[in-house]
């Protein structure tokens, strides 16, 4: 039992010293400080932080005349419009928590999700009208569907009872919210890939919300008002976080539907955009887009990237570009990022080369994250600070999930010894620096000696003619598994197999290069991620054939 002092007798909680936490808090505190200040820029669209709270407080109203309220799931299937930055507010004020699905998801897929979440309200866009109509015809669970009628997009069909503006126009614009009675409510569901079996579930609440909102702003450094460039997808764990930082920040939220290097050039040019997030593929389209896209961006843009380990080569060509790129490392289970390469200022005196590298680790713990390190997953030691004894890369703090709903077993394992477990392998460089080898399934094992698949794909981003690659284990007679390339050339660019070989053989050690290479576009995720899982699922079905 907690022992008491004279500083617990008669200090107790109350209305005037204590407040759940809650990115509710932020919205109405930007609305009332800068209600005329410009919060939403879609197309032709434009929405004041003002007009923004008085929708979320309208959406929140009806939701609730519609019989949603505490602990229920409000799921949406929509880009990035102002509607799902709107979702990310009015849901939770109406005591409910947001699924947001990810939008290349198959119909089977989504009716899982929303009979896992035992979803009431579905509020989907016209682009997706085809697999939502299918999934809702799937699912057991008959959800009220709401149709976002985009002017920005052209086909579709509606699907639903009710468009969302007339939905909301139905609403309170002075609906009396209230914040959670409890910080540790949930206030959002983000399923996981399910690259086996069904997708996990994983629950945020509003304590984590909060201040992972409010970290995205001090661990990056952000200024007040910043032109944030939606080019990553609201739906993946929420934005990062993003739609309640850039409320807190009251800064400018301009949409974007679809990643396009020329339209991205444009809107960085017309609105003077000061920040954007993005998965190396995005940062990589962009440095590899025509020079004459680039012109007239005279002002300093801010860039995160995020993955387990984004390739030297997207750092140094963001660098080379002239966008200040800055390294963040999380999952799902994190809210996103909730760790920064954070950047020292004698970094800047270093050669490109040398910045690099040190730009390349997943660094330290995000402000309002407890901890991140590596430990030894068997006894959950601390690895020695060497730069190369591997264990696996650990969380803990207010910025972890409350777990995956509905699965005590899965939620037991991942906070296994008091720390979220990532699955990620790395190492603890000499002065405190996370810095990932693999994930613990990408690591190939050839002859006993462990061949890191993004040591090898960082070799092969440096090659001229190479847009995107990824290294899976090739089954092998000799050395139980060989590294295999996957390879995506750039557009109009041609090279060879034995090229490719000779190209990693020079840089690496030569058991570590492929020992084959397969062309072709690479599979990967709605955040442009590379599902390596599929090219494991191919190597698999090749090396079946063969014997």
């Amino acid at each position: 039992m907690a022992r008491s002092s004279a500083y617990d007798v008669g200090l107790d909680r109350n209305a005037a010293n204590y407040t759940p936490l809650s990115p509710l808090s932020l919205l109405a505190r930007t609305a009332y400080v800068y209600p005329k200040r410009l919060a939403v820029i879609h197309g032709g669209w434009r929405l004041t932080w003002g007009e923004v709270y008085g929708r979320c407080r309208k959406l929140a109203s009806a939701l609730a005349r519609a019989g949603v309220g505490h602990g229920d799931t409000v799921a949406a299937m929509l880009p990035n419009v102002p509607a799902m930055c709107e979702m990310h507010f009015g849901v939770a004020m109406a005591g409910a928590v947001l699924n947001t699905l990810n939008t290349r998801l198959d119909a089977e897929t989504i009716a899982f999700m929303l009979d896992h979440a035992g979803a009431r309200v579905l509020v989907t866009d016209r682009e997706f009208s085809a697999v939502i109509e299918q999934a809702v015809r799937i699912a057991k669970v008959k959800p009220l569907v709401i149709d976002v009628d985009d002017p920005e997009y052209v086909g579709g069909k509606f699907i639903g009872k009710t468009t969302y503006e007339a939905f909301i126009d139905g609403g309170d614009p002075n609906f009396a919210w209230r914040l959670p009675a409890d910080e540790w409510d949930a206030i959002s569901l983000n399923y996981t890939s399910g690259t086996t079996g069904n997708p996990k579930g994983v629950v945020y609440h509003h304590r984590g919300a909060y201040l992972n909102a409010l970290s995205n702003i001090v661990s990056w450094g952000m200024p007040p008002h910043p032109v944030y460039l939606w080019t990553l997808p609201m739906f993946h764990c929420n934005g990062w976080c993003f739609n309640w930082t850039i409320a807190a920040a009251a800064g400018t939220n301009i949409c974007l539907r679809r990643v396009d290097a020329k339209l991205i050039f444009d809107l960085i040019r017309r609105h003077r955009v000061t920040h954007y997030c993005g998965a190396p593929i995005v940062h990589n389209l962009l440095i590899n887009a025509p020079q004459e896209w680039k012109q007239g961006i005279t002002h300093k843009v801010h860039c995160l990237v995020a993955a387990a380990a984004p390739p030297a080569a997207v750092i140094e060509g963001m660098e080379k570009m002239g966008f200040d790129i800055t390294h963040v490392y999380g999952l799902t289970e994190t809210y996103g990022p909730a760790a920064v390469c954070a950047k020292h200022e004698e970094w800047t005196r270093l050669p490109l080369e040398q910045r690099v590298e040190l730009n390349g680790r997943q660094g330290v713990w995000y402000h309002a994250q407890e901890r991140m390190t590596v430990l030894d997953p068997a006894t959950l030691q601390p690895v020695p600070w060497d730069g190369e004894t591997m264990g696996e890369v650990m969380f803990r703090g207010n910025l972890t999930m409350k777990g995956y709903l509905g699965n005590e077993t899965a939620t037991r394992g991942a906070f296994a010894g008091g720390w979220f477990h990532t699955g990620d392998l790395g190492v603890m460089q000499p002065e405190g620096y996370v810095k990932i080898k693999d994930r613990a399934k990408d690591i190939i094992i050839s002859g006993g000696e462990n061949i890191s698949s993004l040591e090898v794909e960082d070799v092969l981003y440096r090659h001229p003619a190479v847009m995107a690659a990824a290294v899976v284990a090739q089954p092998d007679a000799r050395w139980g598994e060989v590294p295999c390339a996957f390879v995506e050339l750039k557009e109009g660019a041609q090279a060879a197999e034995g090229e490719i070989i000779e190209y990693c053989r020079g840089r690496l050690a030569h058991f570590k290069a492929p020992k084959r290479v397969v062309f072709g576009a690479l599979p990967k995720t709605s955040t442009g991620k590379i599902q390596k899982f599929i090219l494991r699922e191919r190597m698999k079905s090749a090396s079946a054939i063969a014997t």
